[in-house]
């Protein structure tokens, strides 16, 4: 159409037509349109990192501010003087920068960043530029001006922000095919940067929101396009049953995100019994549990499907010479300090300008009064011989001067007032043009040294108003959460073993286990196959199903103990492995490929468990016993693929299990990643030592509490954890602490008890709280060296060396303890611990462990006490092949063989 013609009927002429010609007018329309929201609206200057409705309400308030605080309905009005564009866009972007509390200072109901409420009405809040706005935004002398879009008044161009601005408060605009977002930064690390960049130093800033929480910024790439950071909600524990949220990510809210939890709940992704919304000044959502949940799997289910964690990806656009440019935050910096230097210089050279002229101005009053030089305009009749007397009187003193003198100088000495000239003080007007010269000297030499006259610049910026403006988003790399090890199990997983289906709504046929419908499905068939699959309402698995569940990724503690029957008539093989991955929907053959091959006898065993099963053997001629046992503990564990080690080469008629068996797995090694703060199996951070069945962790706090846990992977750590080790209910702590009510330091040992509640935090100093922890000692027999401090009279006492173990018992964690001095201390040394002694009787020869022998037995008979019985034909020779175990079969034995002792 662009390239056609538009025909017009004109009214009241139906036979005249009048043609207009629209070729290309869309493409210069469209691009105008484009320009103007780009350049006008939504994309931040560089210059002082405002967009144009801000700069606007920055001047406008600065021409209404008196001090007090104004209307913000009045601020509106005014700023349409300069913004075309209606009040409500104004008013939001005031609210906006108000809610950032930093150049502006609010008064009443502005709304709340936290729960999302909006603001009062304009005309019920109020609004003034902060001090710290009048520091660093305006300067009129450095200000360039242009008309206002209609005319009538003048407005900045860009505001001489010495600050960055941009990066302080941050931004987001959309415009038309393209968009800006720049995440806010903290306010004096953005100094702290831009004083590292004025000294030539490597510098790295990353976002900081005012709604705390964490943040993974790893991956920021500088706020470039192609960035993302991760930011979570800060929750913790107040006990078994409740969950408590105290700070939300950036971008939600307290109402968004109960509104997500709810919606999760809803799914089933987790289990939540109530929400309680206490949020004032300070987030506090109360998240009340079901019963039988984990807390540290609903913290994860949490971040894994709500908006307790949310995904922020930045765009930093700026308009830079006229023309939008994608710019890292660092390079924003970098030109935001080099404009203050340059403004800082600007400002310089006025005001030493401005000096110079008074330093002229004052030395030509002086001269003038001194001399009496306006005695010679008296006999003056016109205003040409009053400026001639007076450059002639003036003349032979200009030697001095550092300029000629003007006529404006002359003017300005004919408006002096008589009063000036009879009260004029010779050594007071000196004493002002010294003043003016050294401060002109002073001037000077911060312009010789610009960069450290910035680099002051900053410093007193930040000392001003840096106070309360520390970071409020802690910085964490995240590990990452597999939705499906978190979330609840919302469906309940049934089975057809008949017909070989299995899904969760087939609520008639045999009940499998809770699942989550995020989960996959591991099935064992009989014929020796294994498949994994998505679980979905129905799925066919296969006829003839030996064992299903729910399938773990990267599970190496389920242990799968099988014997097969290789091929129709082939022999009979054991094995023991486990499923660590596989591709999903793909089938895995587990025995050697034969046809006809058949599981004989299968355990799943979570932990590793290796039980004692008996095999019957059917009856054959020459077959002595037609049965013995198996301990699959004696069994190396291999992979899926491996062919196993073989049983027997006789047909079995019945396997069945004769005893329940232990882990054959050794205790796990759990390492603490202080990175992203979680337990890991992957040897990342500090190994805290071997874990199995009930050990515990213990964690220590810097306020002198302490907490047992669990070492499930899941577990999650409070903020103020100090460290972290493995509970050893026989360890001995000393603790050297200092009494809230006395301020007397007193030192106590005890140990833990095992039957500590889990979760609970205890406190090792008393209920006081100004009790402080000094020093927690583990060592069995610690010293100590008190290094006392003078007394009242003067005098100083004798250091004192301390025993721990001979200065106090080994009482309760609960006992006060005892005092360490009744002099001053000055400082405590940790000294090394005394090597406790072994004793003697702790010592066991060789002769004591050998076995008690009958002298009067000879070694014949020692040999038929020893004699094992076997059965020739059942054991069989290993299996020796590439896929074949490595470890040998052993078999309980029942006929008689000879073995060979050695004495």
């Amino acid at each position: 159409m662009s390239e056609g013609l538009l025909n017009t009927s004109l009214e009241g002429n139906k036979d005249s037509h009048r043609t207009i010609q629209i070729s290309g007018m869309y493409e210069s329309w469209f691009l105008d349109y484009a320009s103007y929201v780009i350049l006008e609206r939504a994309v931040p200057e560089i210059e002082d990192g405002l967009k144009p409705v801000q700069r606007r309400l920055f001047h406008s308030m600065k021409v209404l501010d008196d001090g007090r605080f104004n209307k913000v309905a009045n601020i509106i009005g005014n700023t349409m003087q300069y913004h075309p564009h209606g009040d409500a866009s104004i008013g939001d972007a005031l609210v906006q920068l108000g809610q950032k509390e930093l150049v502006v200072d609010t008064q009443g109901n502005w709304g709340n960043v936290l729960t999302g409420d909006s603001a009062a009405a304009p005309r019920y809040i109020e609004a003034r530029l902060s001090k710290f706005a009048h520091d660093v935004v305006f300067n009129p002398k450095t200000t360039n001006w242009k008309l206002s879009y209609d005319g009538r008044n003048k407005e900045p161009v860009a505001l001489p922000v010495k600050f960055p601005l941009l990066l302080a408060q941050g931004v987001e605009g959309i415009a038309v095919g393209l968009a800006s977002k720049i995440l806010p930064h903290n306010f004096n690390e953005l100094i702290d940067a831009s004083i590292q960049h004025l000294n030539n130093e490597v510098f790295e800033i990353y976002p900081d929101f005012l709604t705390g929480g964490l943040a993974d910024c790893s991956r920021y790439n500088d706020g470039i396009r192609g960035g993302k950071i991760r930011i979570r909600a800060r929750i913790g524990q107040m006990d078994k049953k409740t969950l408590i949220i105290t700070e939300v990510p950036f971008s939600t809210t307290t109402q968004s995100l109960i509104d997500s939890i709810i919606a999760a709940n809803d799914k089933g992704k987790i289990k939540v019994r109530k929400i309680d919304d206490n949020t004032a000044k300070n987030v506090e959502i109360l998240i009340h549990l079901s019963p039988g949940v984990s807390p540290d799997q609903t913290i994860d289910a949490l971040y894994a499907f709500t908006q307790c964690e949310v995904s922020v990806s930045p765009n930093a656009c700026v308009i830079l010479n006229g023309k939008p440019a994608f710019i890292g935050v660092s390079e924003i910096l970098k030109h935001n300090t080099n404009r203050t230097k340059t403004l800082l210089e600007k400002e310089l050279l006025i005001r030493l300008n401005e000096l110079d002229a008074d330093w002229h101005f004052s030395s030509l009053e002086k001269i003038f009064i001194e001399n009496r030089i306006y005695h010679d305009i008296e006999q003056c009749e016109t205003w040409e011989a009053v400026i001639i007397a007076i450059e002639a009187g003036l003349k032979p003193y200009t030697a001095n001067l550092r300029r000629e003198v003007t006529l404006e100088d002359i003017e300005r000495l004919t408006e002096i007032k008589i009063k000036r000239i009879s009260k004029f003080n010779s050594f007071k007007a000196d004493e002002y043009i010294k003043g003016l010269e050294s401060e002109m000297d002073e001037v000077k030499n911060h312009l010789a040294n610009i960069i450290d006259y910035t680099i002051n610049f900053y410093r007193q910026i930040k000392k001003k108003y840096g106070t309360g403006r520390e970071r409020k988003t802690e910085m964490r790399n995240f590990d990452v959460i597999q939705a499906s090890a978190v979330a609840a199990n919302n469906e309940r997983l049934y089975v057809n073993r008949t017909e070989g289906f299995a899904g969760t709504s087939l609520k008639k046929d045999e009940f499998v286990c809770e699942c989550s419908d995020l989960d996959d499905v591991i099935v064992f068939r009989e014929n020796g196959t294994l498949l994994v699959t998505k679980v979905s309402p129905k799925f066919f698995v296969g006829e003839h199903i030996n064992h299903i569940n729910v399938f773990r990724k990267n599970d190496d503690r389920t242990i799968y103990n099988m014997i097969y029957r290789d091929g129709k008539k082939g022999s009979y093989f054991v094995k023991r492995f486990a499923v660590v991955g596989v591709t999903r929907d793909k089938e895995y053959d587990l025995t050697d490929g034969n046809p006809e091959s058949k599981i004989m006898y299968f355990s799943a065993n979570p932990n590793g468990e290796a039980e004692i099963v008996k095999i019957a053997l059917r009856p054959q001629p020459k077959l002595k016993r037609t049965s013995f046992e198996y301990d699959f503990s004696t069994l190396a564990i291999k992979g899926r693929s491996s062919k196993g080690n073989r049983l027997t080469k006789h047909i079995v008629r019945q396997i069945s299990k004769r005893e329940d068996g232990i882990s054959t797995l050794g205790a796990r090694e759990i390492w603490y990643d202080d990175t992203v703060k979680r337990l890991n199996t992957d040897q990342r951070g500090l190994l805290l030592g071997a874990f199995s069945g009930d050990d515990k962790l213990l964690h220590l706090f810097a306020n002198g509490e302490i907490k047992l846990t669990g070492f499930d992977l899941s577990t999650h750590f409070d903020d103020d954890l100090g460290s972290l080790r493995k509970f050893d209910p026989d360890e001995i702590f000393s603790v050297i602490y200092t009494e809230g009510d006395t301020g007397f330091y007193y030192l106590k040992r005890f140990q833990l008890e095992e039957e500590l509640s889990l979760n609970k935090r205890i406190s090792l100093v008393g209920e006081h709280p100004d009790s402080s922890l000094k020093h927690l000692l583990y060592d069995e027999l610690p010293q100590i060296k008190l290094v006392l401090a003078m007394n009242e009279k003067g005098r100083k006492p004798d250091d004192e060396i301390i025993q721990v173990a001979d200065f106090i018992a080994v009482k309760s964690y609960k006992a006060k303890g005892r005092r360490l001095t009744a002099h001053l201390i000055e400082q405590i040394e940790i000294l090394e611990p005394i090597v406790p002694e072994i004793e003697e009787d702790e010592f066991v020869t060789s002769e004591d462990n050998l076995p008690e022998v009958d002298e009067t037995e000879s070694i014949g008979e020692r040999i038929d006490r020893d004699r094992i019985e076997t059965n020739d034909d059942i054991v069989d020779e290993q299996v020796n092949n590439s896929q074949a175990d490595t470890a040998p079969t052993k078999i309980m034995p029942e006929g008689p063989i000879q073995m060979e002792l050695e004495f």
